[in-house]
């Protein structure tokens, strides 16, 4: 009887040893597969190409600039204005790269059967979905930063006036963003064991934020013009003139404001000094009295990024470490 016991107590340890060390986080493990999947990109050529890509971004912007804007260069605006073209394209393209990046990077594995080898290491499922994330991350992160750094020189050259700090600026927010939509492509593709349904999932990411949430604006107006939604009158004034005007209550712009690409674009107003970001700030704070609400000024956008990075990969975190492989 004792005997038994014990061997069930045995056996309840084993499995809660096993559960234990299928939960855990070796930082070594972790940078072990990120250093792998970097290794693997390089290989590819896909890093070269990422790099080559937004290298070539930033000097067709520049050139386009050069030489259509001659009026723009005698302003001292050019660096604004490449700031502004720049991230009107980045806005939409890393997305797509980050989901790209993250799409088969845990389904595929598992589609393969590979992950099953890479289990079989000392790498805890935790310490591969943190290496894929931080992986994936860093070559995005430093693609961008090569192309950049490349391009540089050129973007200098051809302007003439070059502000460092707003590049940079646009450089630091763009991999800000780039690691929230990786973190959201590696989490979805830990809960698929298919590329295909992955791939599905990316796509509807996409859809969610450029049709569905980019939508909501449009929505939220014709429910308040059916007195579904409530409204507030503020004061605007309009070639001299002061007007009444309406807006949407507080919430419908909260919800508004969590999309990922709108956090990009107010980040950008708080690392960069250009005017034509700072101008549409300015506006959304009339209708406020003058002043933003917290969700809507500028720090508040890293939040949302962070947000965006943290709670994908967490959910992934905890469901990954309960499917079965």
């Amino acid at each position: 009887m004792s005997a038994s016991s014990s061997a069930e107590t045995g056996s309840t340890s084993s499995a809660s040893s096993s559960r234990s060390a299928s939960s855990s986080i070796n930082p070594e493990s972790v940078l072990a597969v990120a250093r792998k999947d970097f290794r693997d990109s390089i290989r590819s050529w896909l890093f070269l190409g990422l790099s080559a890509f937004f290298f070539l971004i930033l000097v067709g912007v520049t050139g386009t600039l050069s030489y259509f804007g001659e009026d723009i260069a005698a302003q001292g605006a050019t660096t604004d204005m490449l700031v502004v073209f720049v991230s009107q394209i980045t806005r939409l393209v890393i997305p797509l790269i980050g989901l790209i990046l993250g799409w088969k990077s845990i389904a595929g594995e598992r589609e393969s059967g590979s992950i099953k080898i890479l289990l079989s290491l000392p790498h805890s499922r935790r310490d591969v979905i943190l290496g894929k994330l931080v992986g994936r991350s860093a070559v995005l992160s430093v693609s961008l930063t090569v192309g950049f750094a490349l391009a540089a020189v050129v973007v200098a050259v051809l302007l003439g006036g070059f502000d460092v700090v707003d590049y940079v600026g646009l450089l630091v927010m763009s991999i800000v963003y780039g690691v929230a939509y990786t973190s959201v492509a590696v989490a979805l593709s830990s809960l698929t064991r298919s590329t295909t349904i992955a791939g599905a999932a990316m796509f509807g990411v996409f859809v969610l934020f450029y049709v569905v949430w980019n939508g909501l604006s449009t929505v939220f107006q014709l429910l308040a013009q059916r007195d579904i939604i409530a409204t507030s009158t503020y004061t605007t004034e309009i070639q001299g003139q002061e007007m009444e005007a309406q807006r949407l209550p507080d919430w419908t712009y909260f919800i508004q404001n969590l999309d990922p690409g709108e956090a990009y674009s107010r980040g950008l107003t708080l690392l960069t000094d250009v005017d034509a970001i700072e101008t549409q700030a300015q506006f959304s704070a009339e209708m406020f009295g003058g002043e933003l609400p917290f969700f809507l000024q500028d720090w508040f956008s890293f939040l949302i990024l962070l947000f965006w990075i943290v709670v994908p990969v967490a959910i992934a975190l905890y469901r990954f470490d309960r499917v079965d492989i």
